[in-house]
């Protein structure tokens, strides 16, 4: 649950919520992008779900909205209405400093996610469970163990471990390997 005692991160949660509002109206994957980093930050420190399932529902739409055109999303401005309805919902029910009124609305507002278009429900599926393996891996670069991440968003300690593992590859420029052309090249240029 979101901790009611600490104000100031109840100020940012809700300043969070109204700004995933306005990027998703203006569908600004970009600052979605953003504000999910922002939340990342306070998951790993807070360690609570709600703020959890939030970073988790905003990577998500910051994937949907950059593939919107090639899901051929129907329905996309009643989604918006209806996603932000819901988000204004939970911000009310922050102010009413009603936690499980907030963590319902929250997860509504992931059911809308996933229920966007039944045609590509397995693909929404898909990018959510990504977004959750993802910021999992984002929690555990900010020092929580890997079990613990696993477990806070639902995701098995293998996938994590496998994400963390291709992330490490592709971060590392040593391990890039070259063309045959080019390491012929090379070889011909070191014994010549």
């Amino acid at each position: 649950m979101v901790n009611l005692e600490d104000k100031k991160e109840l100020k940012h949660i809700i300043q969070v919520l109204r700004d995933t509002q306005r990027a998703l109206a203006d569908s600004d994957a970009f600052k979605l992008q953003q504000l999910s980093d922002q939340v990342i930050h306070s998951a790993s420190i807070y360690q609570h779900t709600d703020i959890i399932m939030i970073t988790t529902v905003v990577y998500s739409l910051n994937k949907l909205v950059v593939r919107k055109e090639h899901f051929n999303v129907k329905g996309w401005n009643t989604f918006v209405t209806k996603f932000n309805s819901e988000i204004d919902e939970a911000i009310s029910s922050l102010d009413k400093d009603d936690t499980e009124e907030f963590a319902r609305h929250i997860e509504h507002a992931k059911d809308l996610l996933v229920s966007i278009s039944p045609n590509i429900r397995g693909d929404i599926e898909e990018v959510f469970k990504k977004a959750s393996i993802n910021k999992a891996g984002r929690m555990y670069e900010h020092g929580l163990s890997l079990s613990k991440t696993a477990n806070l968003l639902g995701v098995t300690q293998w996938e994590l471990t496998e994400y963390i593992g291709e992330k490490a590859r592709r971060d590392d420029p040593h391990l890039y390997t070259y063309d045959i052309k080019k390491r012929a090249k090379q070889a011909l240029e070191f014994f010549s």
